[in-house]
């Protein structure tokens, strides 16, 4: 049964003519809808849905809207009692919700995908529900969708495209009568002369007031909800002015003004009161931010610039803006700051690039990343609950600096810095950082560094720290930003490089900083053209350990796409699926029905002679083919080497080296053996990890030879390896005749034989994919799991393709082999 009691405590019913909710009143529900506008100290309209005997309501800044387009937030606030469904007239002000309330619109509503009222109400409670509203003005289907934004009160109220939806702009305000908007605002106008509440004060020193704060996000959020703004590199803060006190302070409560007084001074021209939310950032002509300089604040260098940059406002002459939306601030902000000509204030701009061309336009202008915020939320303060998301560019970790290691070589002051983040309570080591130093910036750091010496380690004295006996403990109260290019297995940080001392960051506060994971999609369909998809089971965990669902692996392959593809085209596919993850049962499956798949989907058929039957085998030559197939619960992609045309002669050549428990570094000696052997016959060839355990040697012999022609060439350059390698490698097949040796498979290279396709998935532990590498990268420090479906579409995207010369060096055998 719905509770009513918060209504009632909020409300002096001595005072206002609001009904009282009767307690222990059951009422049966009759699917009545209403919606009162409301014109309180902000203009909202109030939604109510009659649901288990009350009115659940939501307060709707905007109004509601008959345009599909228009994702209203909608708030929800306490349950109301059904008499309020009749209420209209005026709050007195002091009291709860003060203005005036007339009716919108009402009417019944019928429930949607539901048999039945506790069904609806069970769906409300999950935060979905749909329904029909048969009103005056808001008629057809809509939804109540509970955002996944950390706070469970903000919803979206969404029109559904129907006869009734309008393709046009709506503005509620525009039904409402100029009388009713009168005595709106002649209320409004009455309650300013004769306010005896006295409003809060900004509260300059009130440490609640924290800047809102943004989650990592993996990519770029679909929709039109969102606006996106340049991510700054600088020092976030916030500037308060209140009767004529004026203040730079940083986002942990530490006084700027004096480190920046130019800024200061610029923000002196603002004569009103309020808080401004913003970054302050050092850049080069170019708008290159030059992050280290902040350490020292002013005077800086005269080939520079120092901007704070301004996004939001948080109050306005003693009143709250944080209840306002993104938008409604940004207006606000916007006619204070245009007012004025300033030299080191600029306002943020929203990026208008679309959003699938947002994150190559950063990079193209050198930023840090992209902020992502939703333009309805309110500003929630100190919160990090995903209104605000940041996509970075190149992944940066704040860490505390907990010591520091001796020089090396020509290194003055000091070589490395011993790194640490807050977890569970203590401090957990994660590595040393010794690049990103020059001899400028060392000298300052040692000087930072002596008052904070002590004979005492900050970590736990069973962790390991590398380097430890040539390290000087610091307490732990520095803090810094670092360059990394991912976390190992052991969370550590991979390829560290120092940014800079992060002053306006607390210790506290500096802990591992996990990307935001995009809300459960059970289903999604996409459409290509003419062609449709339906993804299923999302959410369904293929790796449960590391928790790694279906909607991940179809996310890698939909990026991966164009990488992917070159290697499957006119191919056909071998599926192993796996279609209740990588810990139960999986099946092989060769042969389709044409007439139960897709009629877009391609099909060749083959004759087994084996089977003596014909086999109508997949052919992948697109996306949707690609997504199609791994939807199916294929993790890996294996491909033929010859493609359906040409079955005979295979396109590629490949040596397969199989550790079967073989020591690591062996199998990378053995490879190395096979680089100099190719290089000798002049044979151009490509490596990439199996995404499993081994490695695998690829050569373009561009469909020239049958494959009895090259199985013999690769098992020549076999034995050549073999012979280097007697007590290490194996020729032989069987398993458990070779075992702990690296077996040199050439066997591979056989009509209808498959093998991984290079940057496919397997269905190993943490997701690893088999992974194009170059020869140069070949060594001890290599590992497997160096590459999973996290990071190598970001390792795509930035190096290189280490096989893009591939298809056009062809190996021509007669030759390579005249040079043995």
């Amino acid at each position: 049964m719905s509770n009513l009691d918060q209504y009632n405590k909020k409300r002096d019913f001595s005072q206002t003519a609001e009904p009282k909710a009767v307690k222990g009143k059951i009422n049966a529900t009759q699917h009545h809808f209403v919606v009162q506008r409301h014109h309180a100290s902000r203009l909202h309209y109030d939604f109510r849905l009659e649901i288990d005997g009350a009115l659940k309501s939501w307060a709707v800044p905007k109004g509601p809207s008959l345009n599909p387009k228009d994702k209203r937030l909608a708030v929800q606030v306490e349950d109301h009692p059904l008499s309020y469904g009749s209420f209209e007239g005026s709050i007195p002000e002091g009291n709860y919700g003060a203005g005036t309330v007339s009716i919108f619109d009402e009417g019944k509503y019928i429930p949607l995908e539901v048999k039945s009222d506790q069904e609806f109400l069970k769906q409300w409670k999950n935060g979905n529900i749909k329904f029909k509203l048969e009103g005056k003005v808001l008629k057809g289907d809509f939804a109540l969708v509970r955002m996944h934004t950390g706070v469970d009160k903000n919803w979206l109220l969404i029109k559904h495209k129907d006869e009734f939806s309008w393709d046009k702009p709506f503005d509620s305000e525009k039904l409402v009568s100029e009388s009713i908007k009168k005595e709106g605002k002649d209320f409004k106008k009455k309650s300013d002369k004769t306010e005896t509440v006295k409003k809060k004060p900004l509260g300059l020193d009130d440490k609640s007031i924290k800047p809102m704060l943004a989650k990592l996000s993996q990519a770029i959020p679909d929709g039109n909800d969102w606006l996106f703004e340049k991510k700054f590199d600088g020092f976030r803060s916030l500037y308060f002015s209140q009767n004529g006190t004026k203040k730079l302070i940083s986002r942990n409560g530490n006084l700027l003004s004096n480190k920046f007084p130019s800024i200061l001074k610029d923000l002196e021209g603002l004569t009103r009161d309020c808080i401004l939310d913003g970054e302050i950032v050092i850049e080069d002509k170019n708008a290159i931010a030059q992050f280290q300089y902040l350490q020292s604040g002013e005077p800086i260098p005269k080939n520079l610039n120092i901007y704070y940059y301004v996004f939001d406002i948080l109050y306005l002459d003693n009143n709250d803006l944080t209840a306002y939306s993104l938008l409604e601030r940004k207006e606000i902000l916007n006619l204070l700051i245009k007012k004025h000509k300033f030299q080191h204030i600029k306002l943020s701009a929203e990026i208008k690039s679309p959003q699938k061309d947002l994150l190559d336009y950063a990079r193209e202008q050198k930023w840090e990343g992209i902020i992502a915020k939703r333009r309805d939320d309110p500003y929630g303060m100190g919160q990090r609950n995903g209104s605000w998301l940041k996509i970075k560019i190149r992944n940066t970790q704040e860490a505390i600096i907990c010591g520091f290691t001796k020089p090396e070589g020509s290194r003055s002051h000091f070589g490395a810095i011993v790194l640490g983040i807050k977890t569970a309570g203590q401090l957990k080591y994660i590595g040393n950082c010794g690049t990103g130093f020059n001899e400028e910036l060392l000298k300052s750091l040692n000087k930072l560094f002596k008052p904070l010496v002590t004979d005492v380690k900050p970590f736990p004295k069973t962790e390991k720290i590398a380097k430890e006996k040539d390290v000087t403990w610091l307490r732990p109260e520095l803090v810094c930003d670092i360059y990394y290019s991912e976390w190992t297995r052991d969370e550590h940080l991979r390829h560290p490089v120092f940014k800079g001392i992060r002053e306006d960051k607390s210790v506290n506060e500096t802990t591992k900083e996990e990307p935001e994971k995009e809300d459960k999609i059970m289903d999604k369909e996409l459409k290509f053209g003419k062609k449709t998809l339906k993804l299923t089971n999302l959410d369904k965990l293929y790796w449960p350990t590391e928790k790694i669902s279906k909607g991940d692996l179809l996310d890698y392959y939909e990026k991966m796409g164009d990488y992917i593809l070159p290697y499957l085209k006119d191919k056909p596919i071998s599926m192993n699926r796996f279609p209740n993850g990588i810990e139960a049962q999986s099946f092989f499956q060769k042969d389709v029905d044409p007439d139960k798949i897709p009629a877009w989907l391609k099909t060749t058929e083959v004759f087994s002679e084996s089977t003596s039957k014909t086999i109508d085998y997949l052919i992948c030559n697109d996306l949707p083919s690609l997504l199609y197939i791994v939807n199916l619960g294929s993790i890996e992609i294996n491909p033929w080497l010859s493609t359906y045309k040409n079955p005979e002669k295979p396109q590629y050549a490949v040596l397969d080296l199989d550790p079967n428990g073989a020591e690591w570094n062996d199998t990378i000696d053995v490879a190395l053996t096979a680089k100099e052997i190719l290089d000798k016959g002049d044979i151009p060839a490509f490596i990439k990890t199996s995404g499993s355990s081994g490695l695998h040697i690829f050569m373009n012999v561009a469909a020239k030879y049958d494959y009895q022609v090259v199985r013999d060439f690769v098992q020549f350059i076999a034995e050549l390896i073999h012979q280097v390698h007697p007590e290490t490698t194996s020729l032989v097949r069987d398993p458990k005749k070779r075992k702990g040796l690296i077996y040199l498979d050439y066997l591979q290279n056989k009509e209808g034989q498959t093998i991984v396709a290079p940057y496919s998935v397997r269905p190993k532990p943490n997701a690893t994919v088999s992974t194009p590498i170059l020869w140069e990268e070949l060594n001890y420090d290599l590992s497997i799991q160096d590459f999973h479906i996290f990071n190598v579409y970001g390792r795509v995207t930035t190096i290189d393709d280490p096989w893009q010369e591939l298809q056009s060096s062809k190996v021509d055998i007669k030759k390579a082999l005249s040079k043995f």
